[in-house]
C-alpha cells in the first residue's frame, strides 16, 4: 500500500535531509531532494510525486515561487511554500500563486503533517467539488485513487485492486493487503473504474479481471476468495474473459 509520494525541492543539504527523514517517518514516501530549478522539474517528471514542499529560495535565477506557477501551469499538483523569510514582498509574490498552504521556518513535524494532510485534501477536495459539486474521500489520479483511511490518504493503483463490496451506501475496496470502506454508492464509485478491467458479477461485488483465478456457474474466485456470481451478470463477465 503506497502513501503520499512527497517531493521535496530545497536548496541546503542539511535541512533537506532532515525533511525528508521527518517525512519518512510520519508515514510518507519521499523524493530525492532536488536543489534547483531545473533539477526539482526533472524530478517532477520522473518521480511524479503527488505533493510537493517547495522552498522559495533557490539557487539559480529562478526560483520557488517561479517553480510554484510552472507546477500549477502544466502538472496541476498541489505544493506548498516552506521559507524562513516571511517578509512583505515575498509573501505577496508567493500570494499571487494561490498556494494550498504556507510554512515558515522552523516548524514542528506535527505542523508538517497538518499542513500536508490539509493541503492534499482541499486541494483534491475542490478539485472534486468542481467536477461533481460534492466532496468526497477518494480522489482520482491517472492509474490510482487516493483513498482516505483514518488520518492518511492511501494511494491504491488499480491494477492492486481485487474487487469491490457493496453495501447501502458504503463500499469496500479490497487489496491483497487490506480494505478500506468508502461512504459512497457502488454506481458511483464505478465511475472511477475501467469497465473494461472492472466487471460486476453481482448486485454487491464488482472484481478486477486480473485477478480472476476461477469459474464457475454460481461462483468466482478471486485470490483465493470465492465470491457469487450473479445470473445476469454471467455473460457479460464471460465474454470480457473470452470465454462465452
Amino acid at each position: 500500500m503506497n502513501n503520499l509520494k512527497i517531493g521535496v525541492v530545497e536548496d541546503e543539504i542539511i535541512i533537506a535531509d532532515n525533511l525528508c527523514n521527518t517525512l519518512k517517518k510520519i508515514g510518507y514516501d519521499v523524493t530525492q531532494p532536488a536543489p534547483t530549478f531545473s533539477k526539482a522539474l526533472d524530478m517532477i517528471e520522473n518521480e511524479k510525486p503527488d505533493l510537493v514542499l517547495l522552498d522559495i529560495q533557490l539557487k539559480g535565477s529562478k526560483d520557488g515561487i517561479d517553480l510554484a506557477w510552472k507546477i500549477k501551469e502544466e502538472y496541476g499538483i498541489p505544493f506548498i511554500f516552506l521559507t524562513a523569510n516571511a517578509d512583505a514582498a515575498t509573501v505577496q509574490r508567493a500570494k499571487e500563486t494561490n498556494p494550498p498552504a504556507y510554512l515558515i521556518k522552523p516548524f514542528t513535524k506535527d505542523d508538517l503533517y497538518s499542513a500536508i494532510e490539509i493541503c492534499f485534501h482541499n486541494f483534491h477536495g475542490q478539485k472534486q467539488l468542481s467536477l461533481e459539486g460534492k466532496p468526497a474521500e477518494h480522489y482520482l489520479v491517472k492509474d490510482a485513487l487516493f483513498i482516505k483511511d483514518g488520518n492518511y490518504f492511501h494511494k491504491i493503483k488499480f491494477a492492486d485492486i481485487l474487487y469491490l463490496e457493496s453495501e447501502h451506501v458504503y463500499v469496500t475496496v479490497h487489496t491483497a493487503q487490506k480494505k478500506i470502506l468508502v461512504r459512497t454508492s457502488m454506481q458511483q464509485y464505478l465511475d472511477n473504474f475501467d469497465e473494461k478491467q472492472f466487471v460486476r458479477i453481482h448486485r454487491k461485488f464488482v472484481v478486477n479481471i486480473q485477478h480472476v483465478e476461477t469459474i464457475n456457474s454460481e461462483n468466482i474466485i478471486v485470490n483465493g476468495i470465492e465470491l457469487p456470481l450473479g445470473r445476469t451478470f454471467r455473460d457479460e463477465l464471460l465474454g470480457k474473459l473470452r470465454l462465452g
